[in-house]
């Protein structure tokens, strides 16, 4: 099956125009702590944000997260927890033009305790396994990423919200 990607010139427009779907991983070890990766690309350059990445037009969302934990974690299957829906809304976006991104993320937490010097080196130049309190006290640590260890930032999509 292909799914759609964009040029880059497509792909602005889309960012630009209208929210994009993702999902993170949120991989903890067998100690509890959360693998990040210090991420290459806007939005978040610069910063510690757990792996993840987007869902593709007319790619299914059960071959999206296969996809996304086979790209970004080199891992063929696991066992995951749906930790939410949130939403993270940038002041910049891939381009560098002058334009914000805007997600809806789905987030999912696993385990896994591979050796990081496996990890792929495409969106983050090194990883590292943080504590909890570590990324959610540091200022190296996307707001967006510590989100997912503090309470009432997920996003209320509940029909009673009108």
């Amino acid at each position: 099956m292909h799914f759609m990607k964009l040029s880059s010139a497509g792909f602005k427009l889309i960012v630009k125009s209208t929210p994009l779907v993702s999902i993170d991983l949120i991989v903890r070890d067998h100690d509890g702590n959360v693998l990040l990766g210090k991420r290459i690309n806007r939005p978040a350059q610069g910063f510690w944000f757990v792996p993840g990445g987007r869902i593709l037009k007319d790619e299914p969302f059960e071959s999206a997260f296969k996809r996304l934990v086979k790209e970004e974690l080199g891992l063929n299957t696991v066992k995951s927890n749906f930790k939410g829906v949130y939403q993270h809304f940038y002041d910049d976006n891939f381009s560098g033009d002058n334009f914000s991104t805007h997600y809806l993320v789905l987030a999912y937490e696993l385990t896994s305790n591979d050796d990081l010097a496996l990890l792929p080196l495409e969106q983050h130049s090194k990883y590292k396994w943080f504590s909890e309190s570590e990324l959610i006290q540091s200022e190296q640590v996307h707001k967006h990423c510590k989100w997912y260890f503090q309470e009432n930032k997920q996003a209320d999509i509940s029909a009673n919200n009108s």
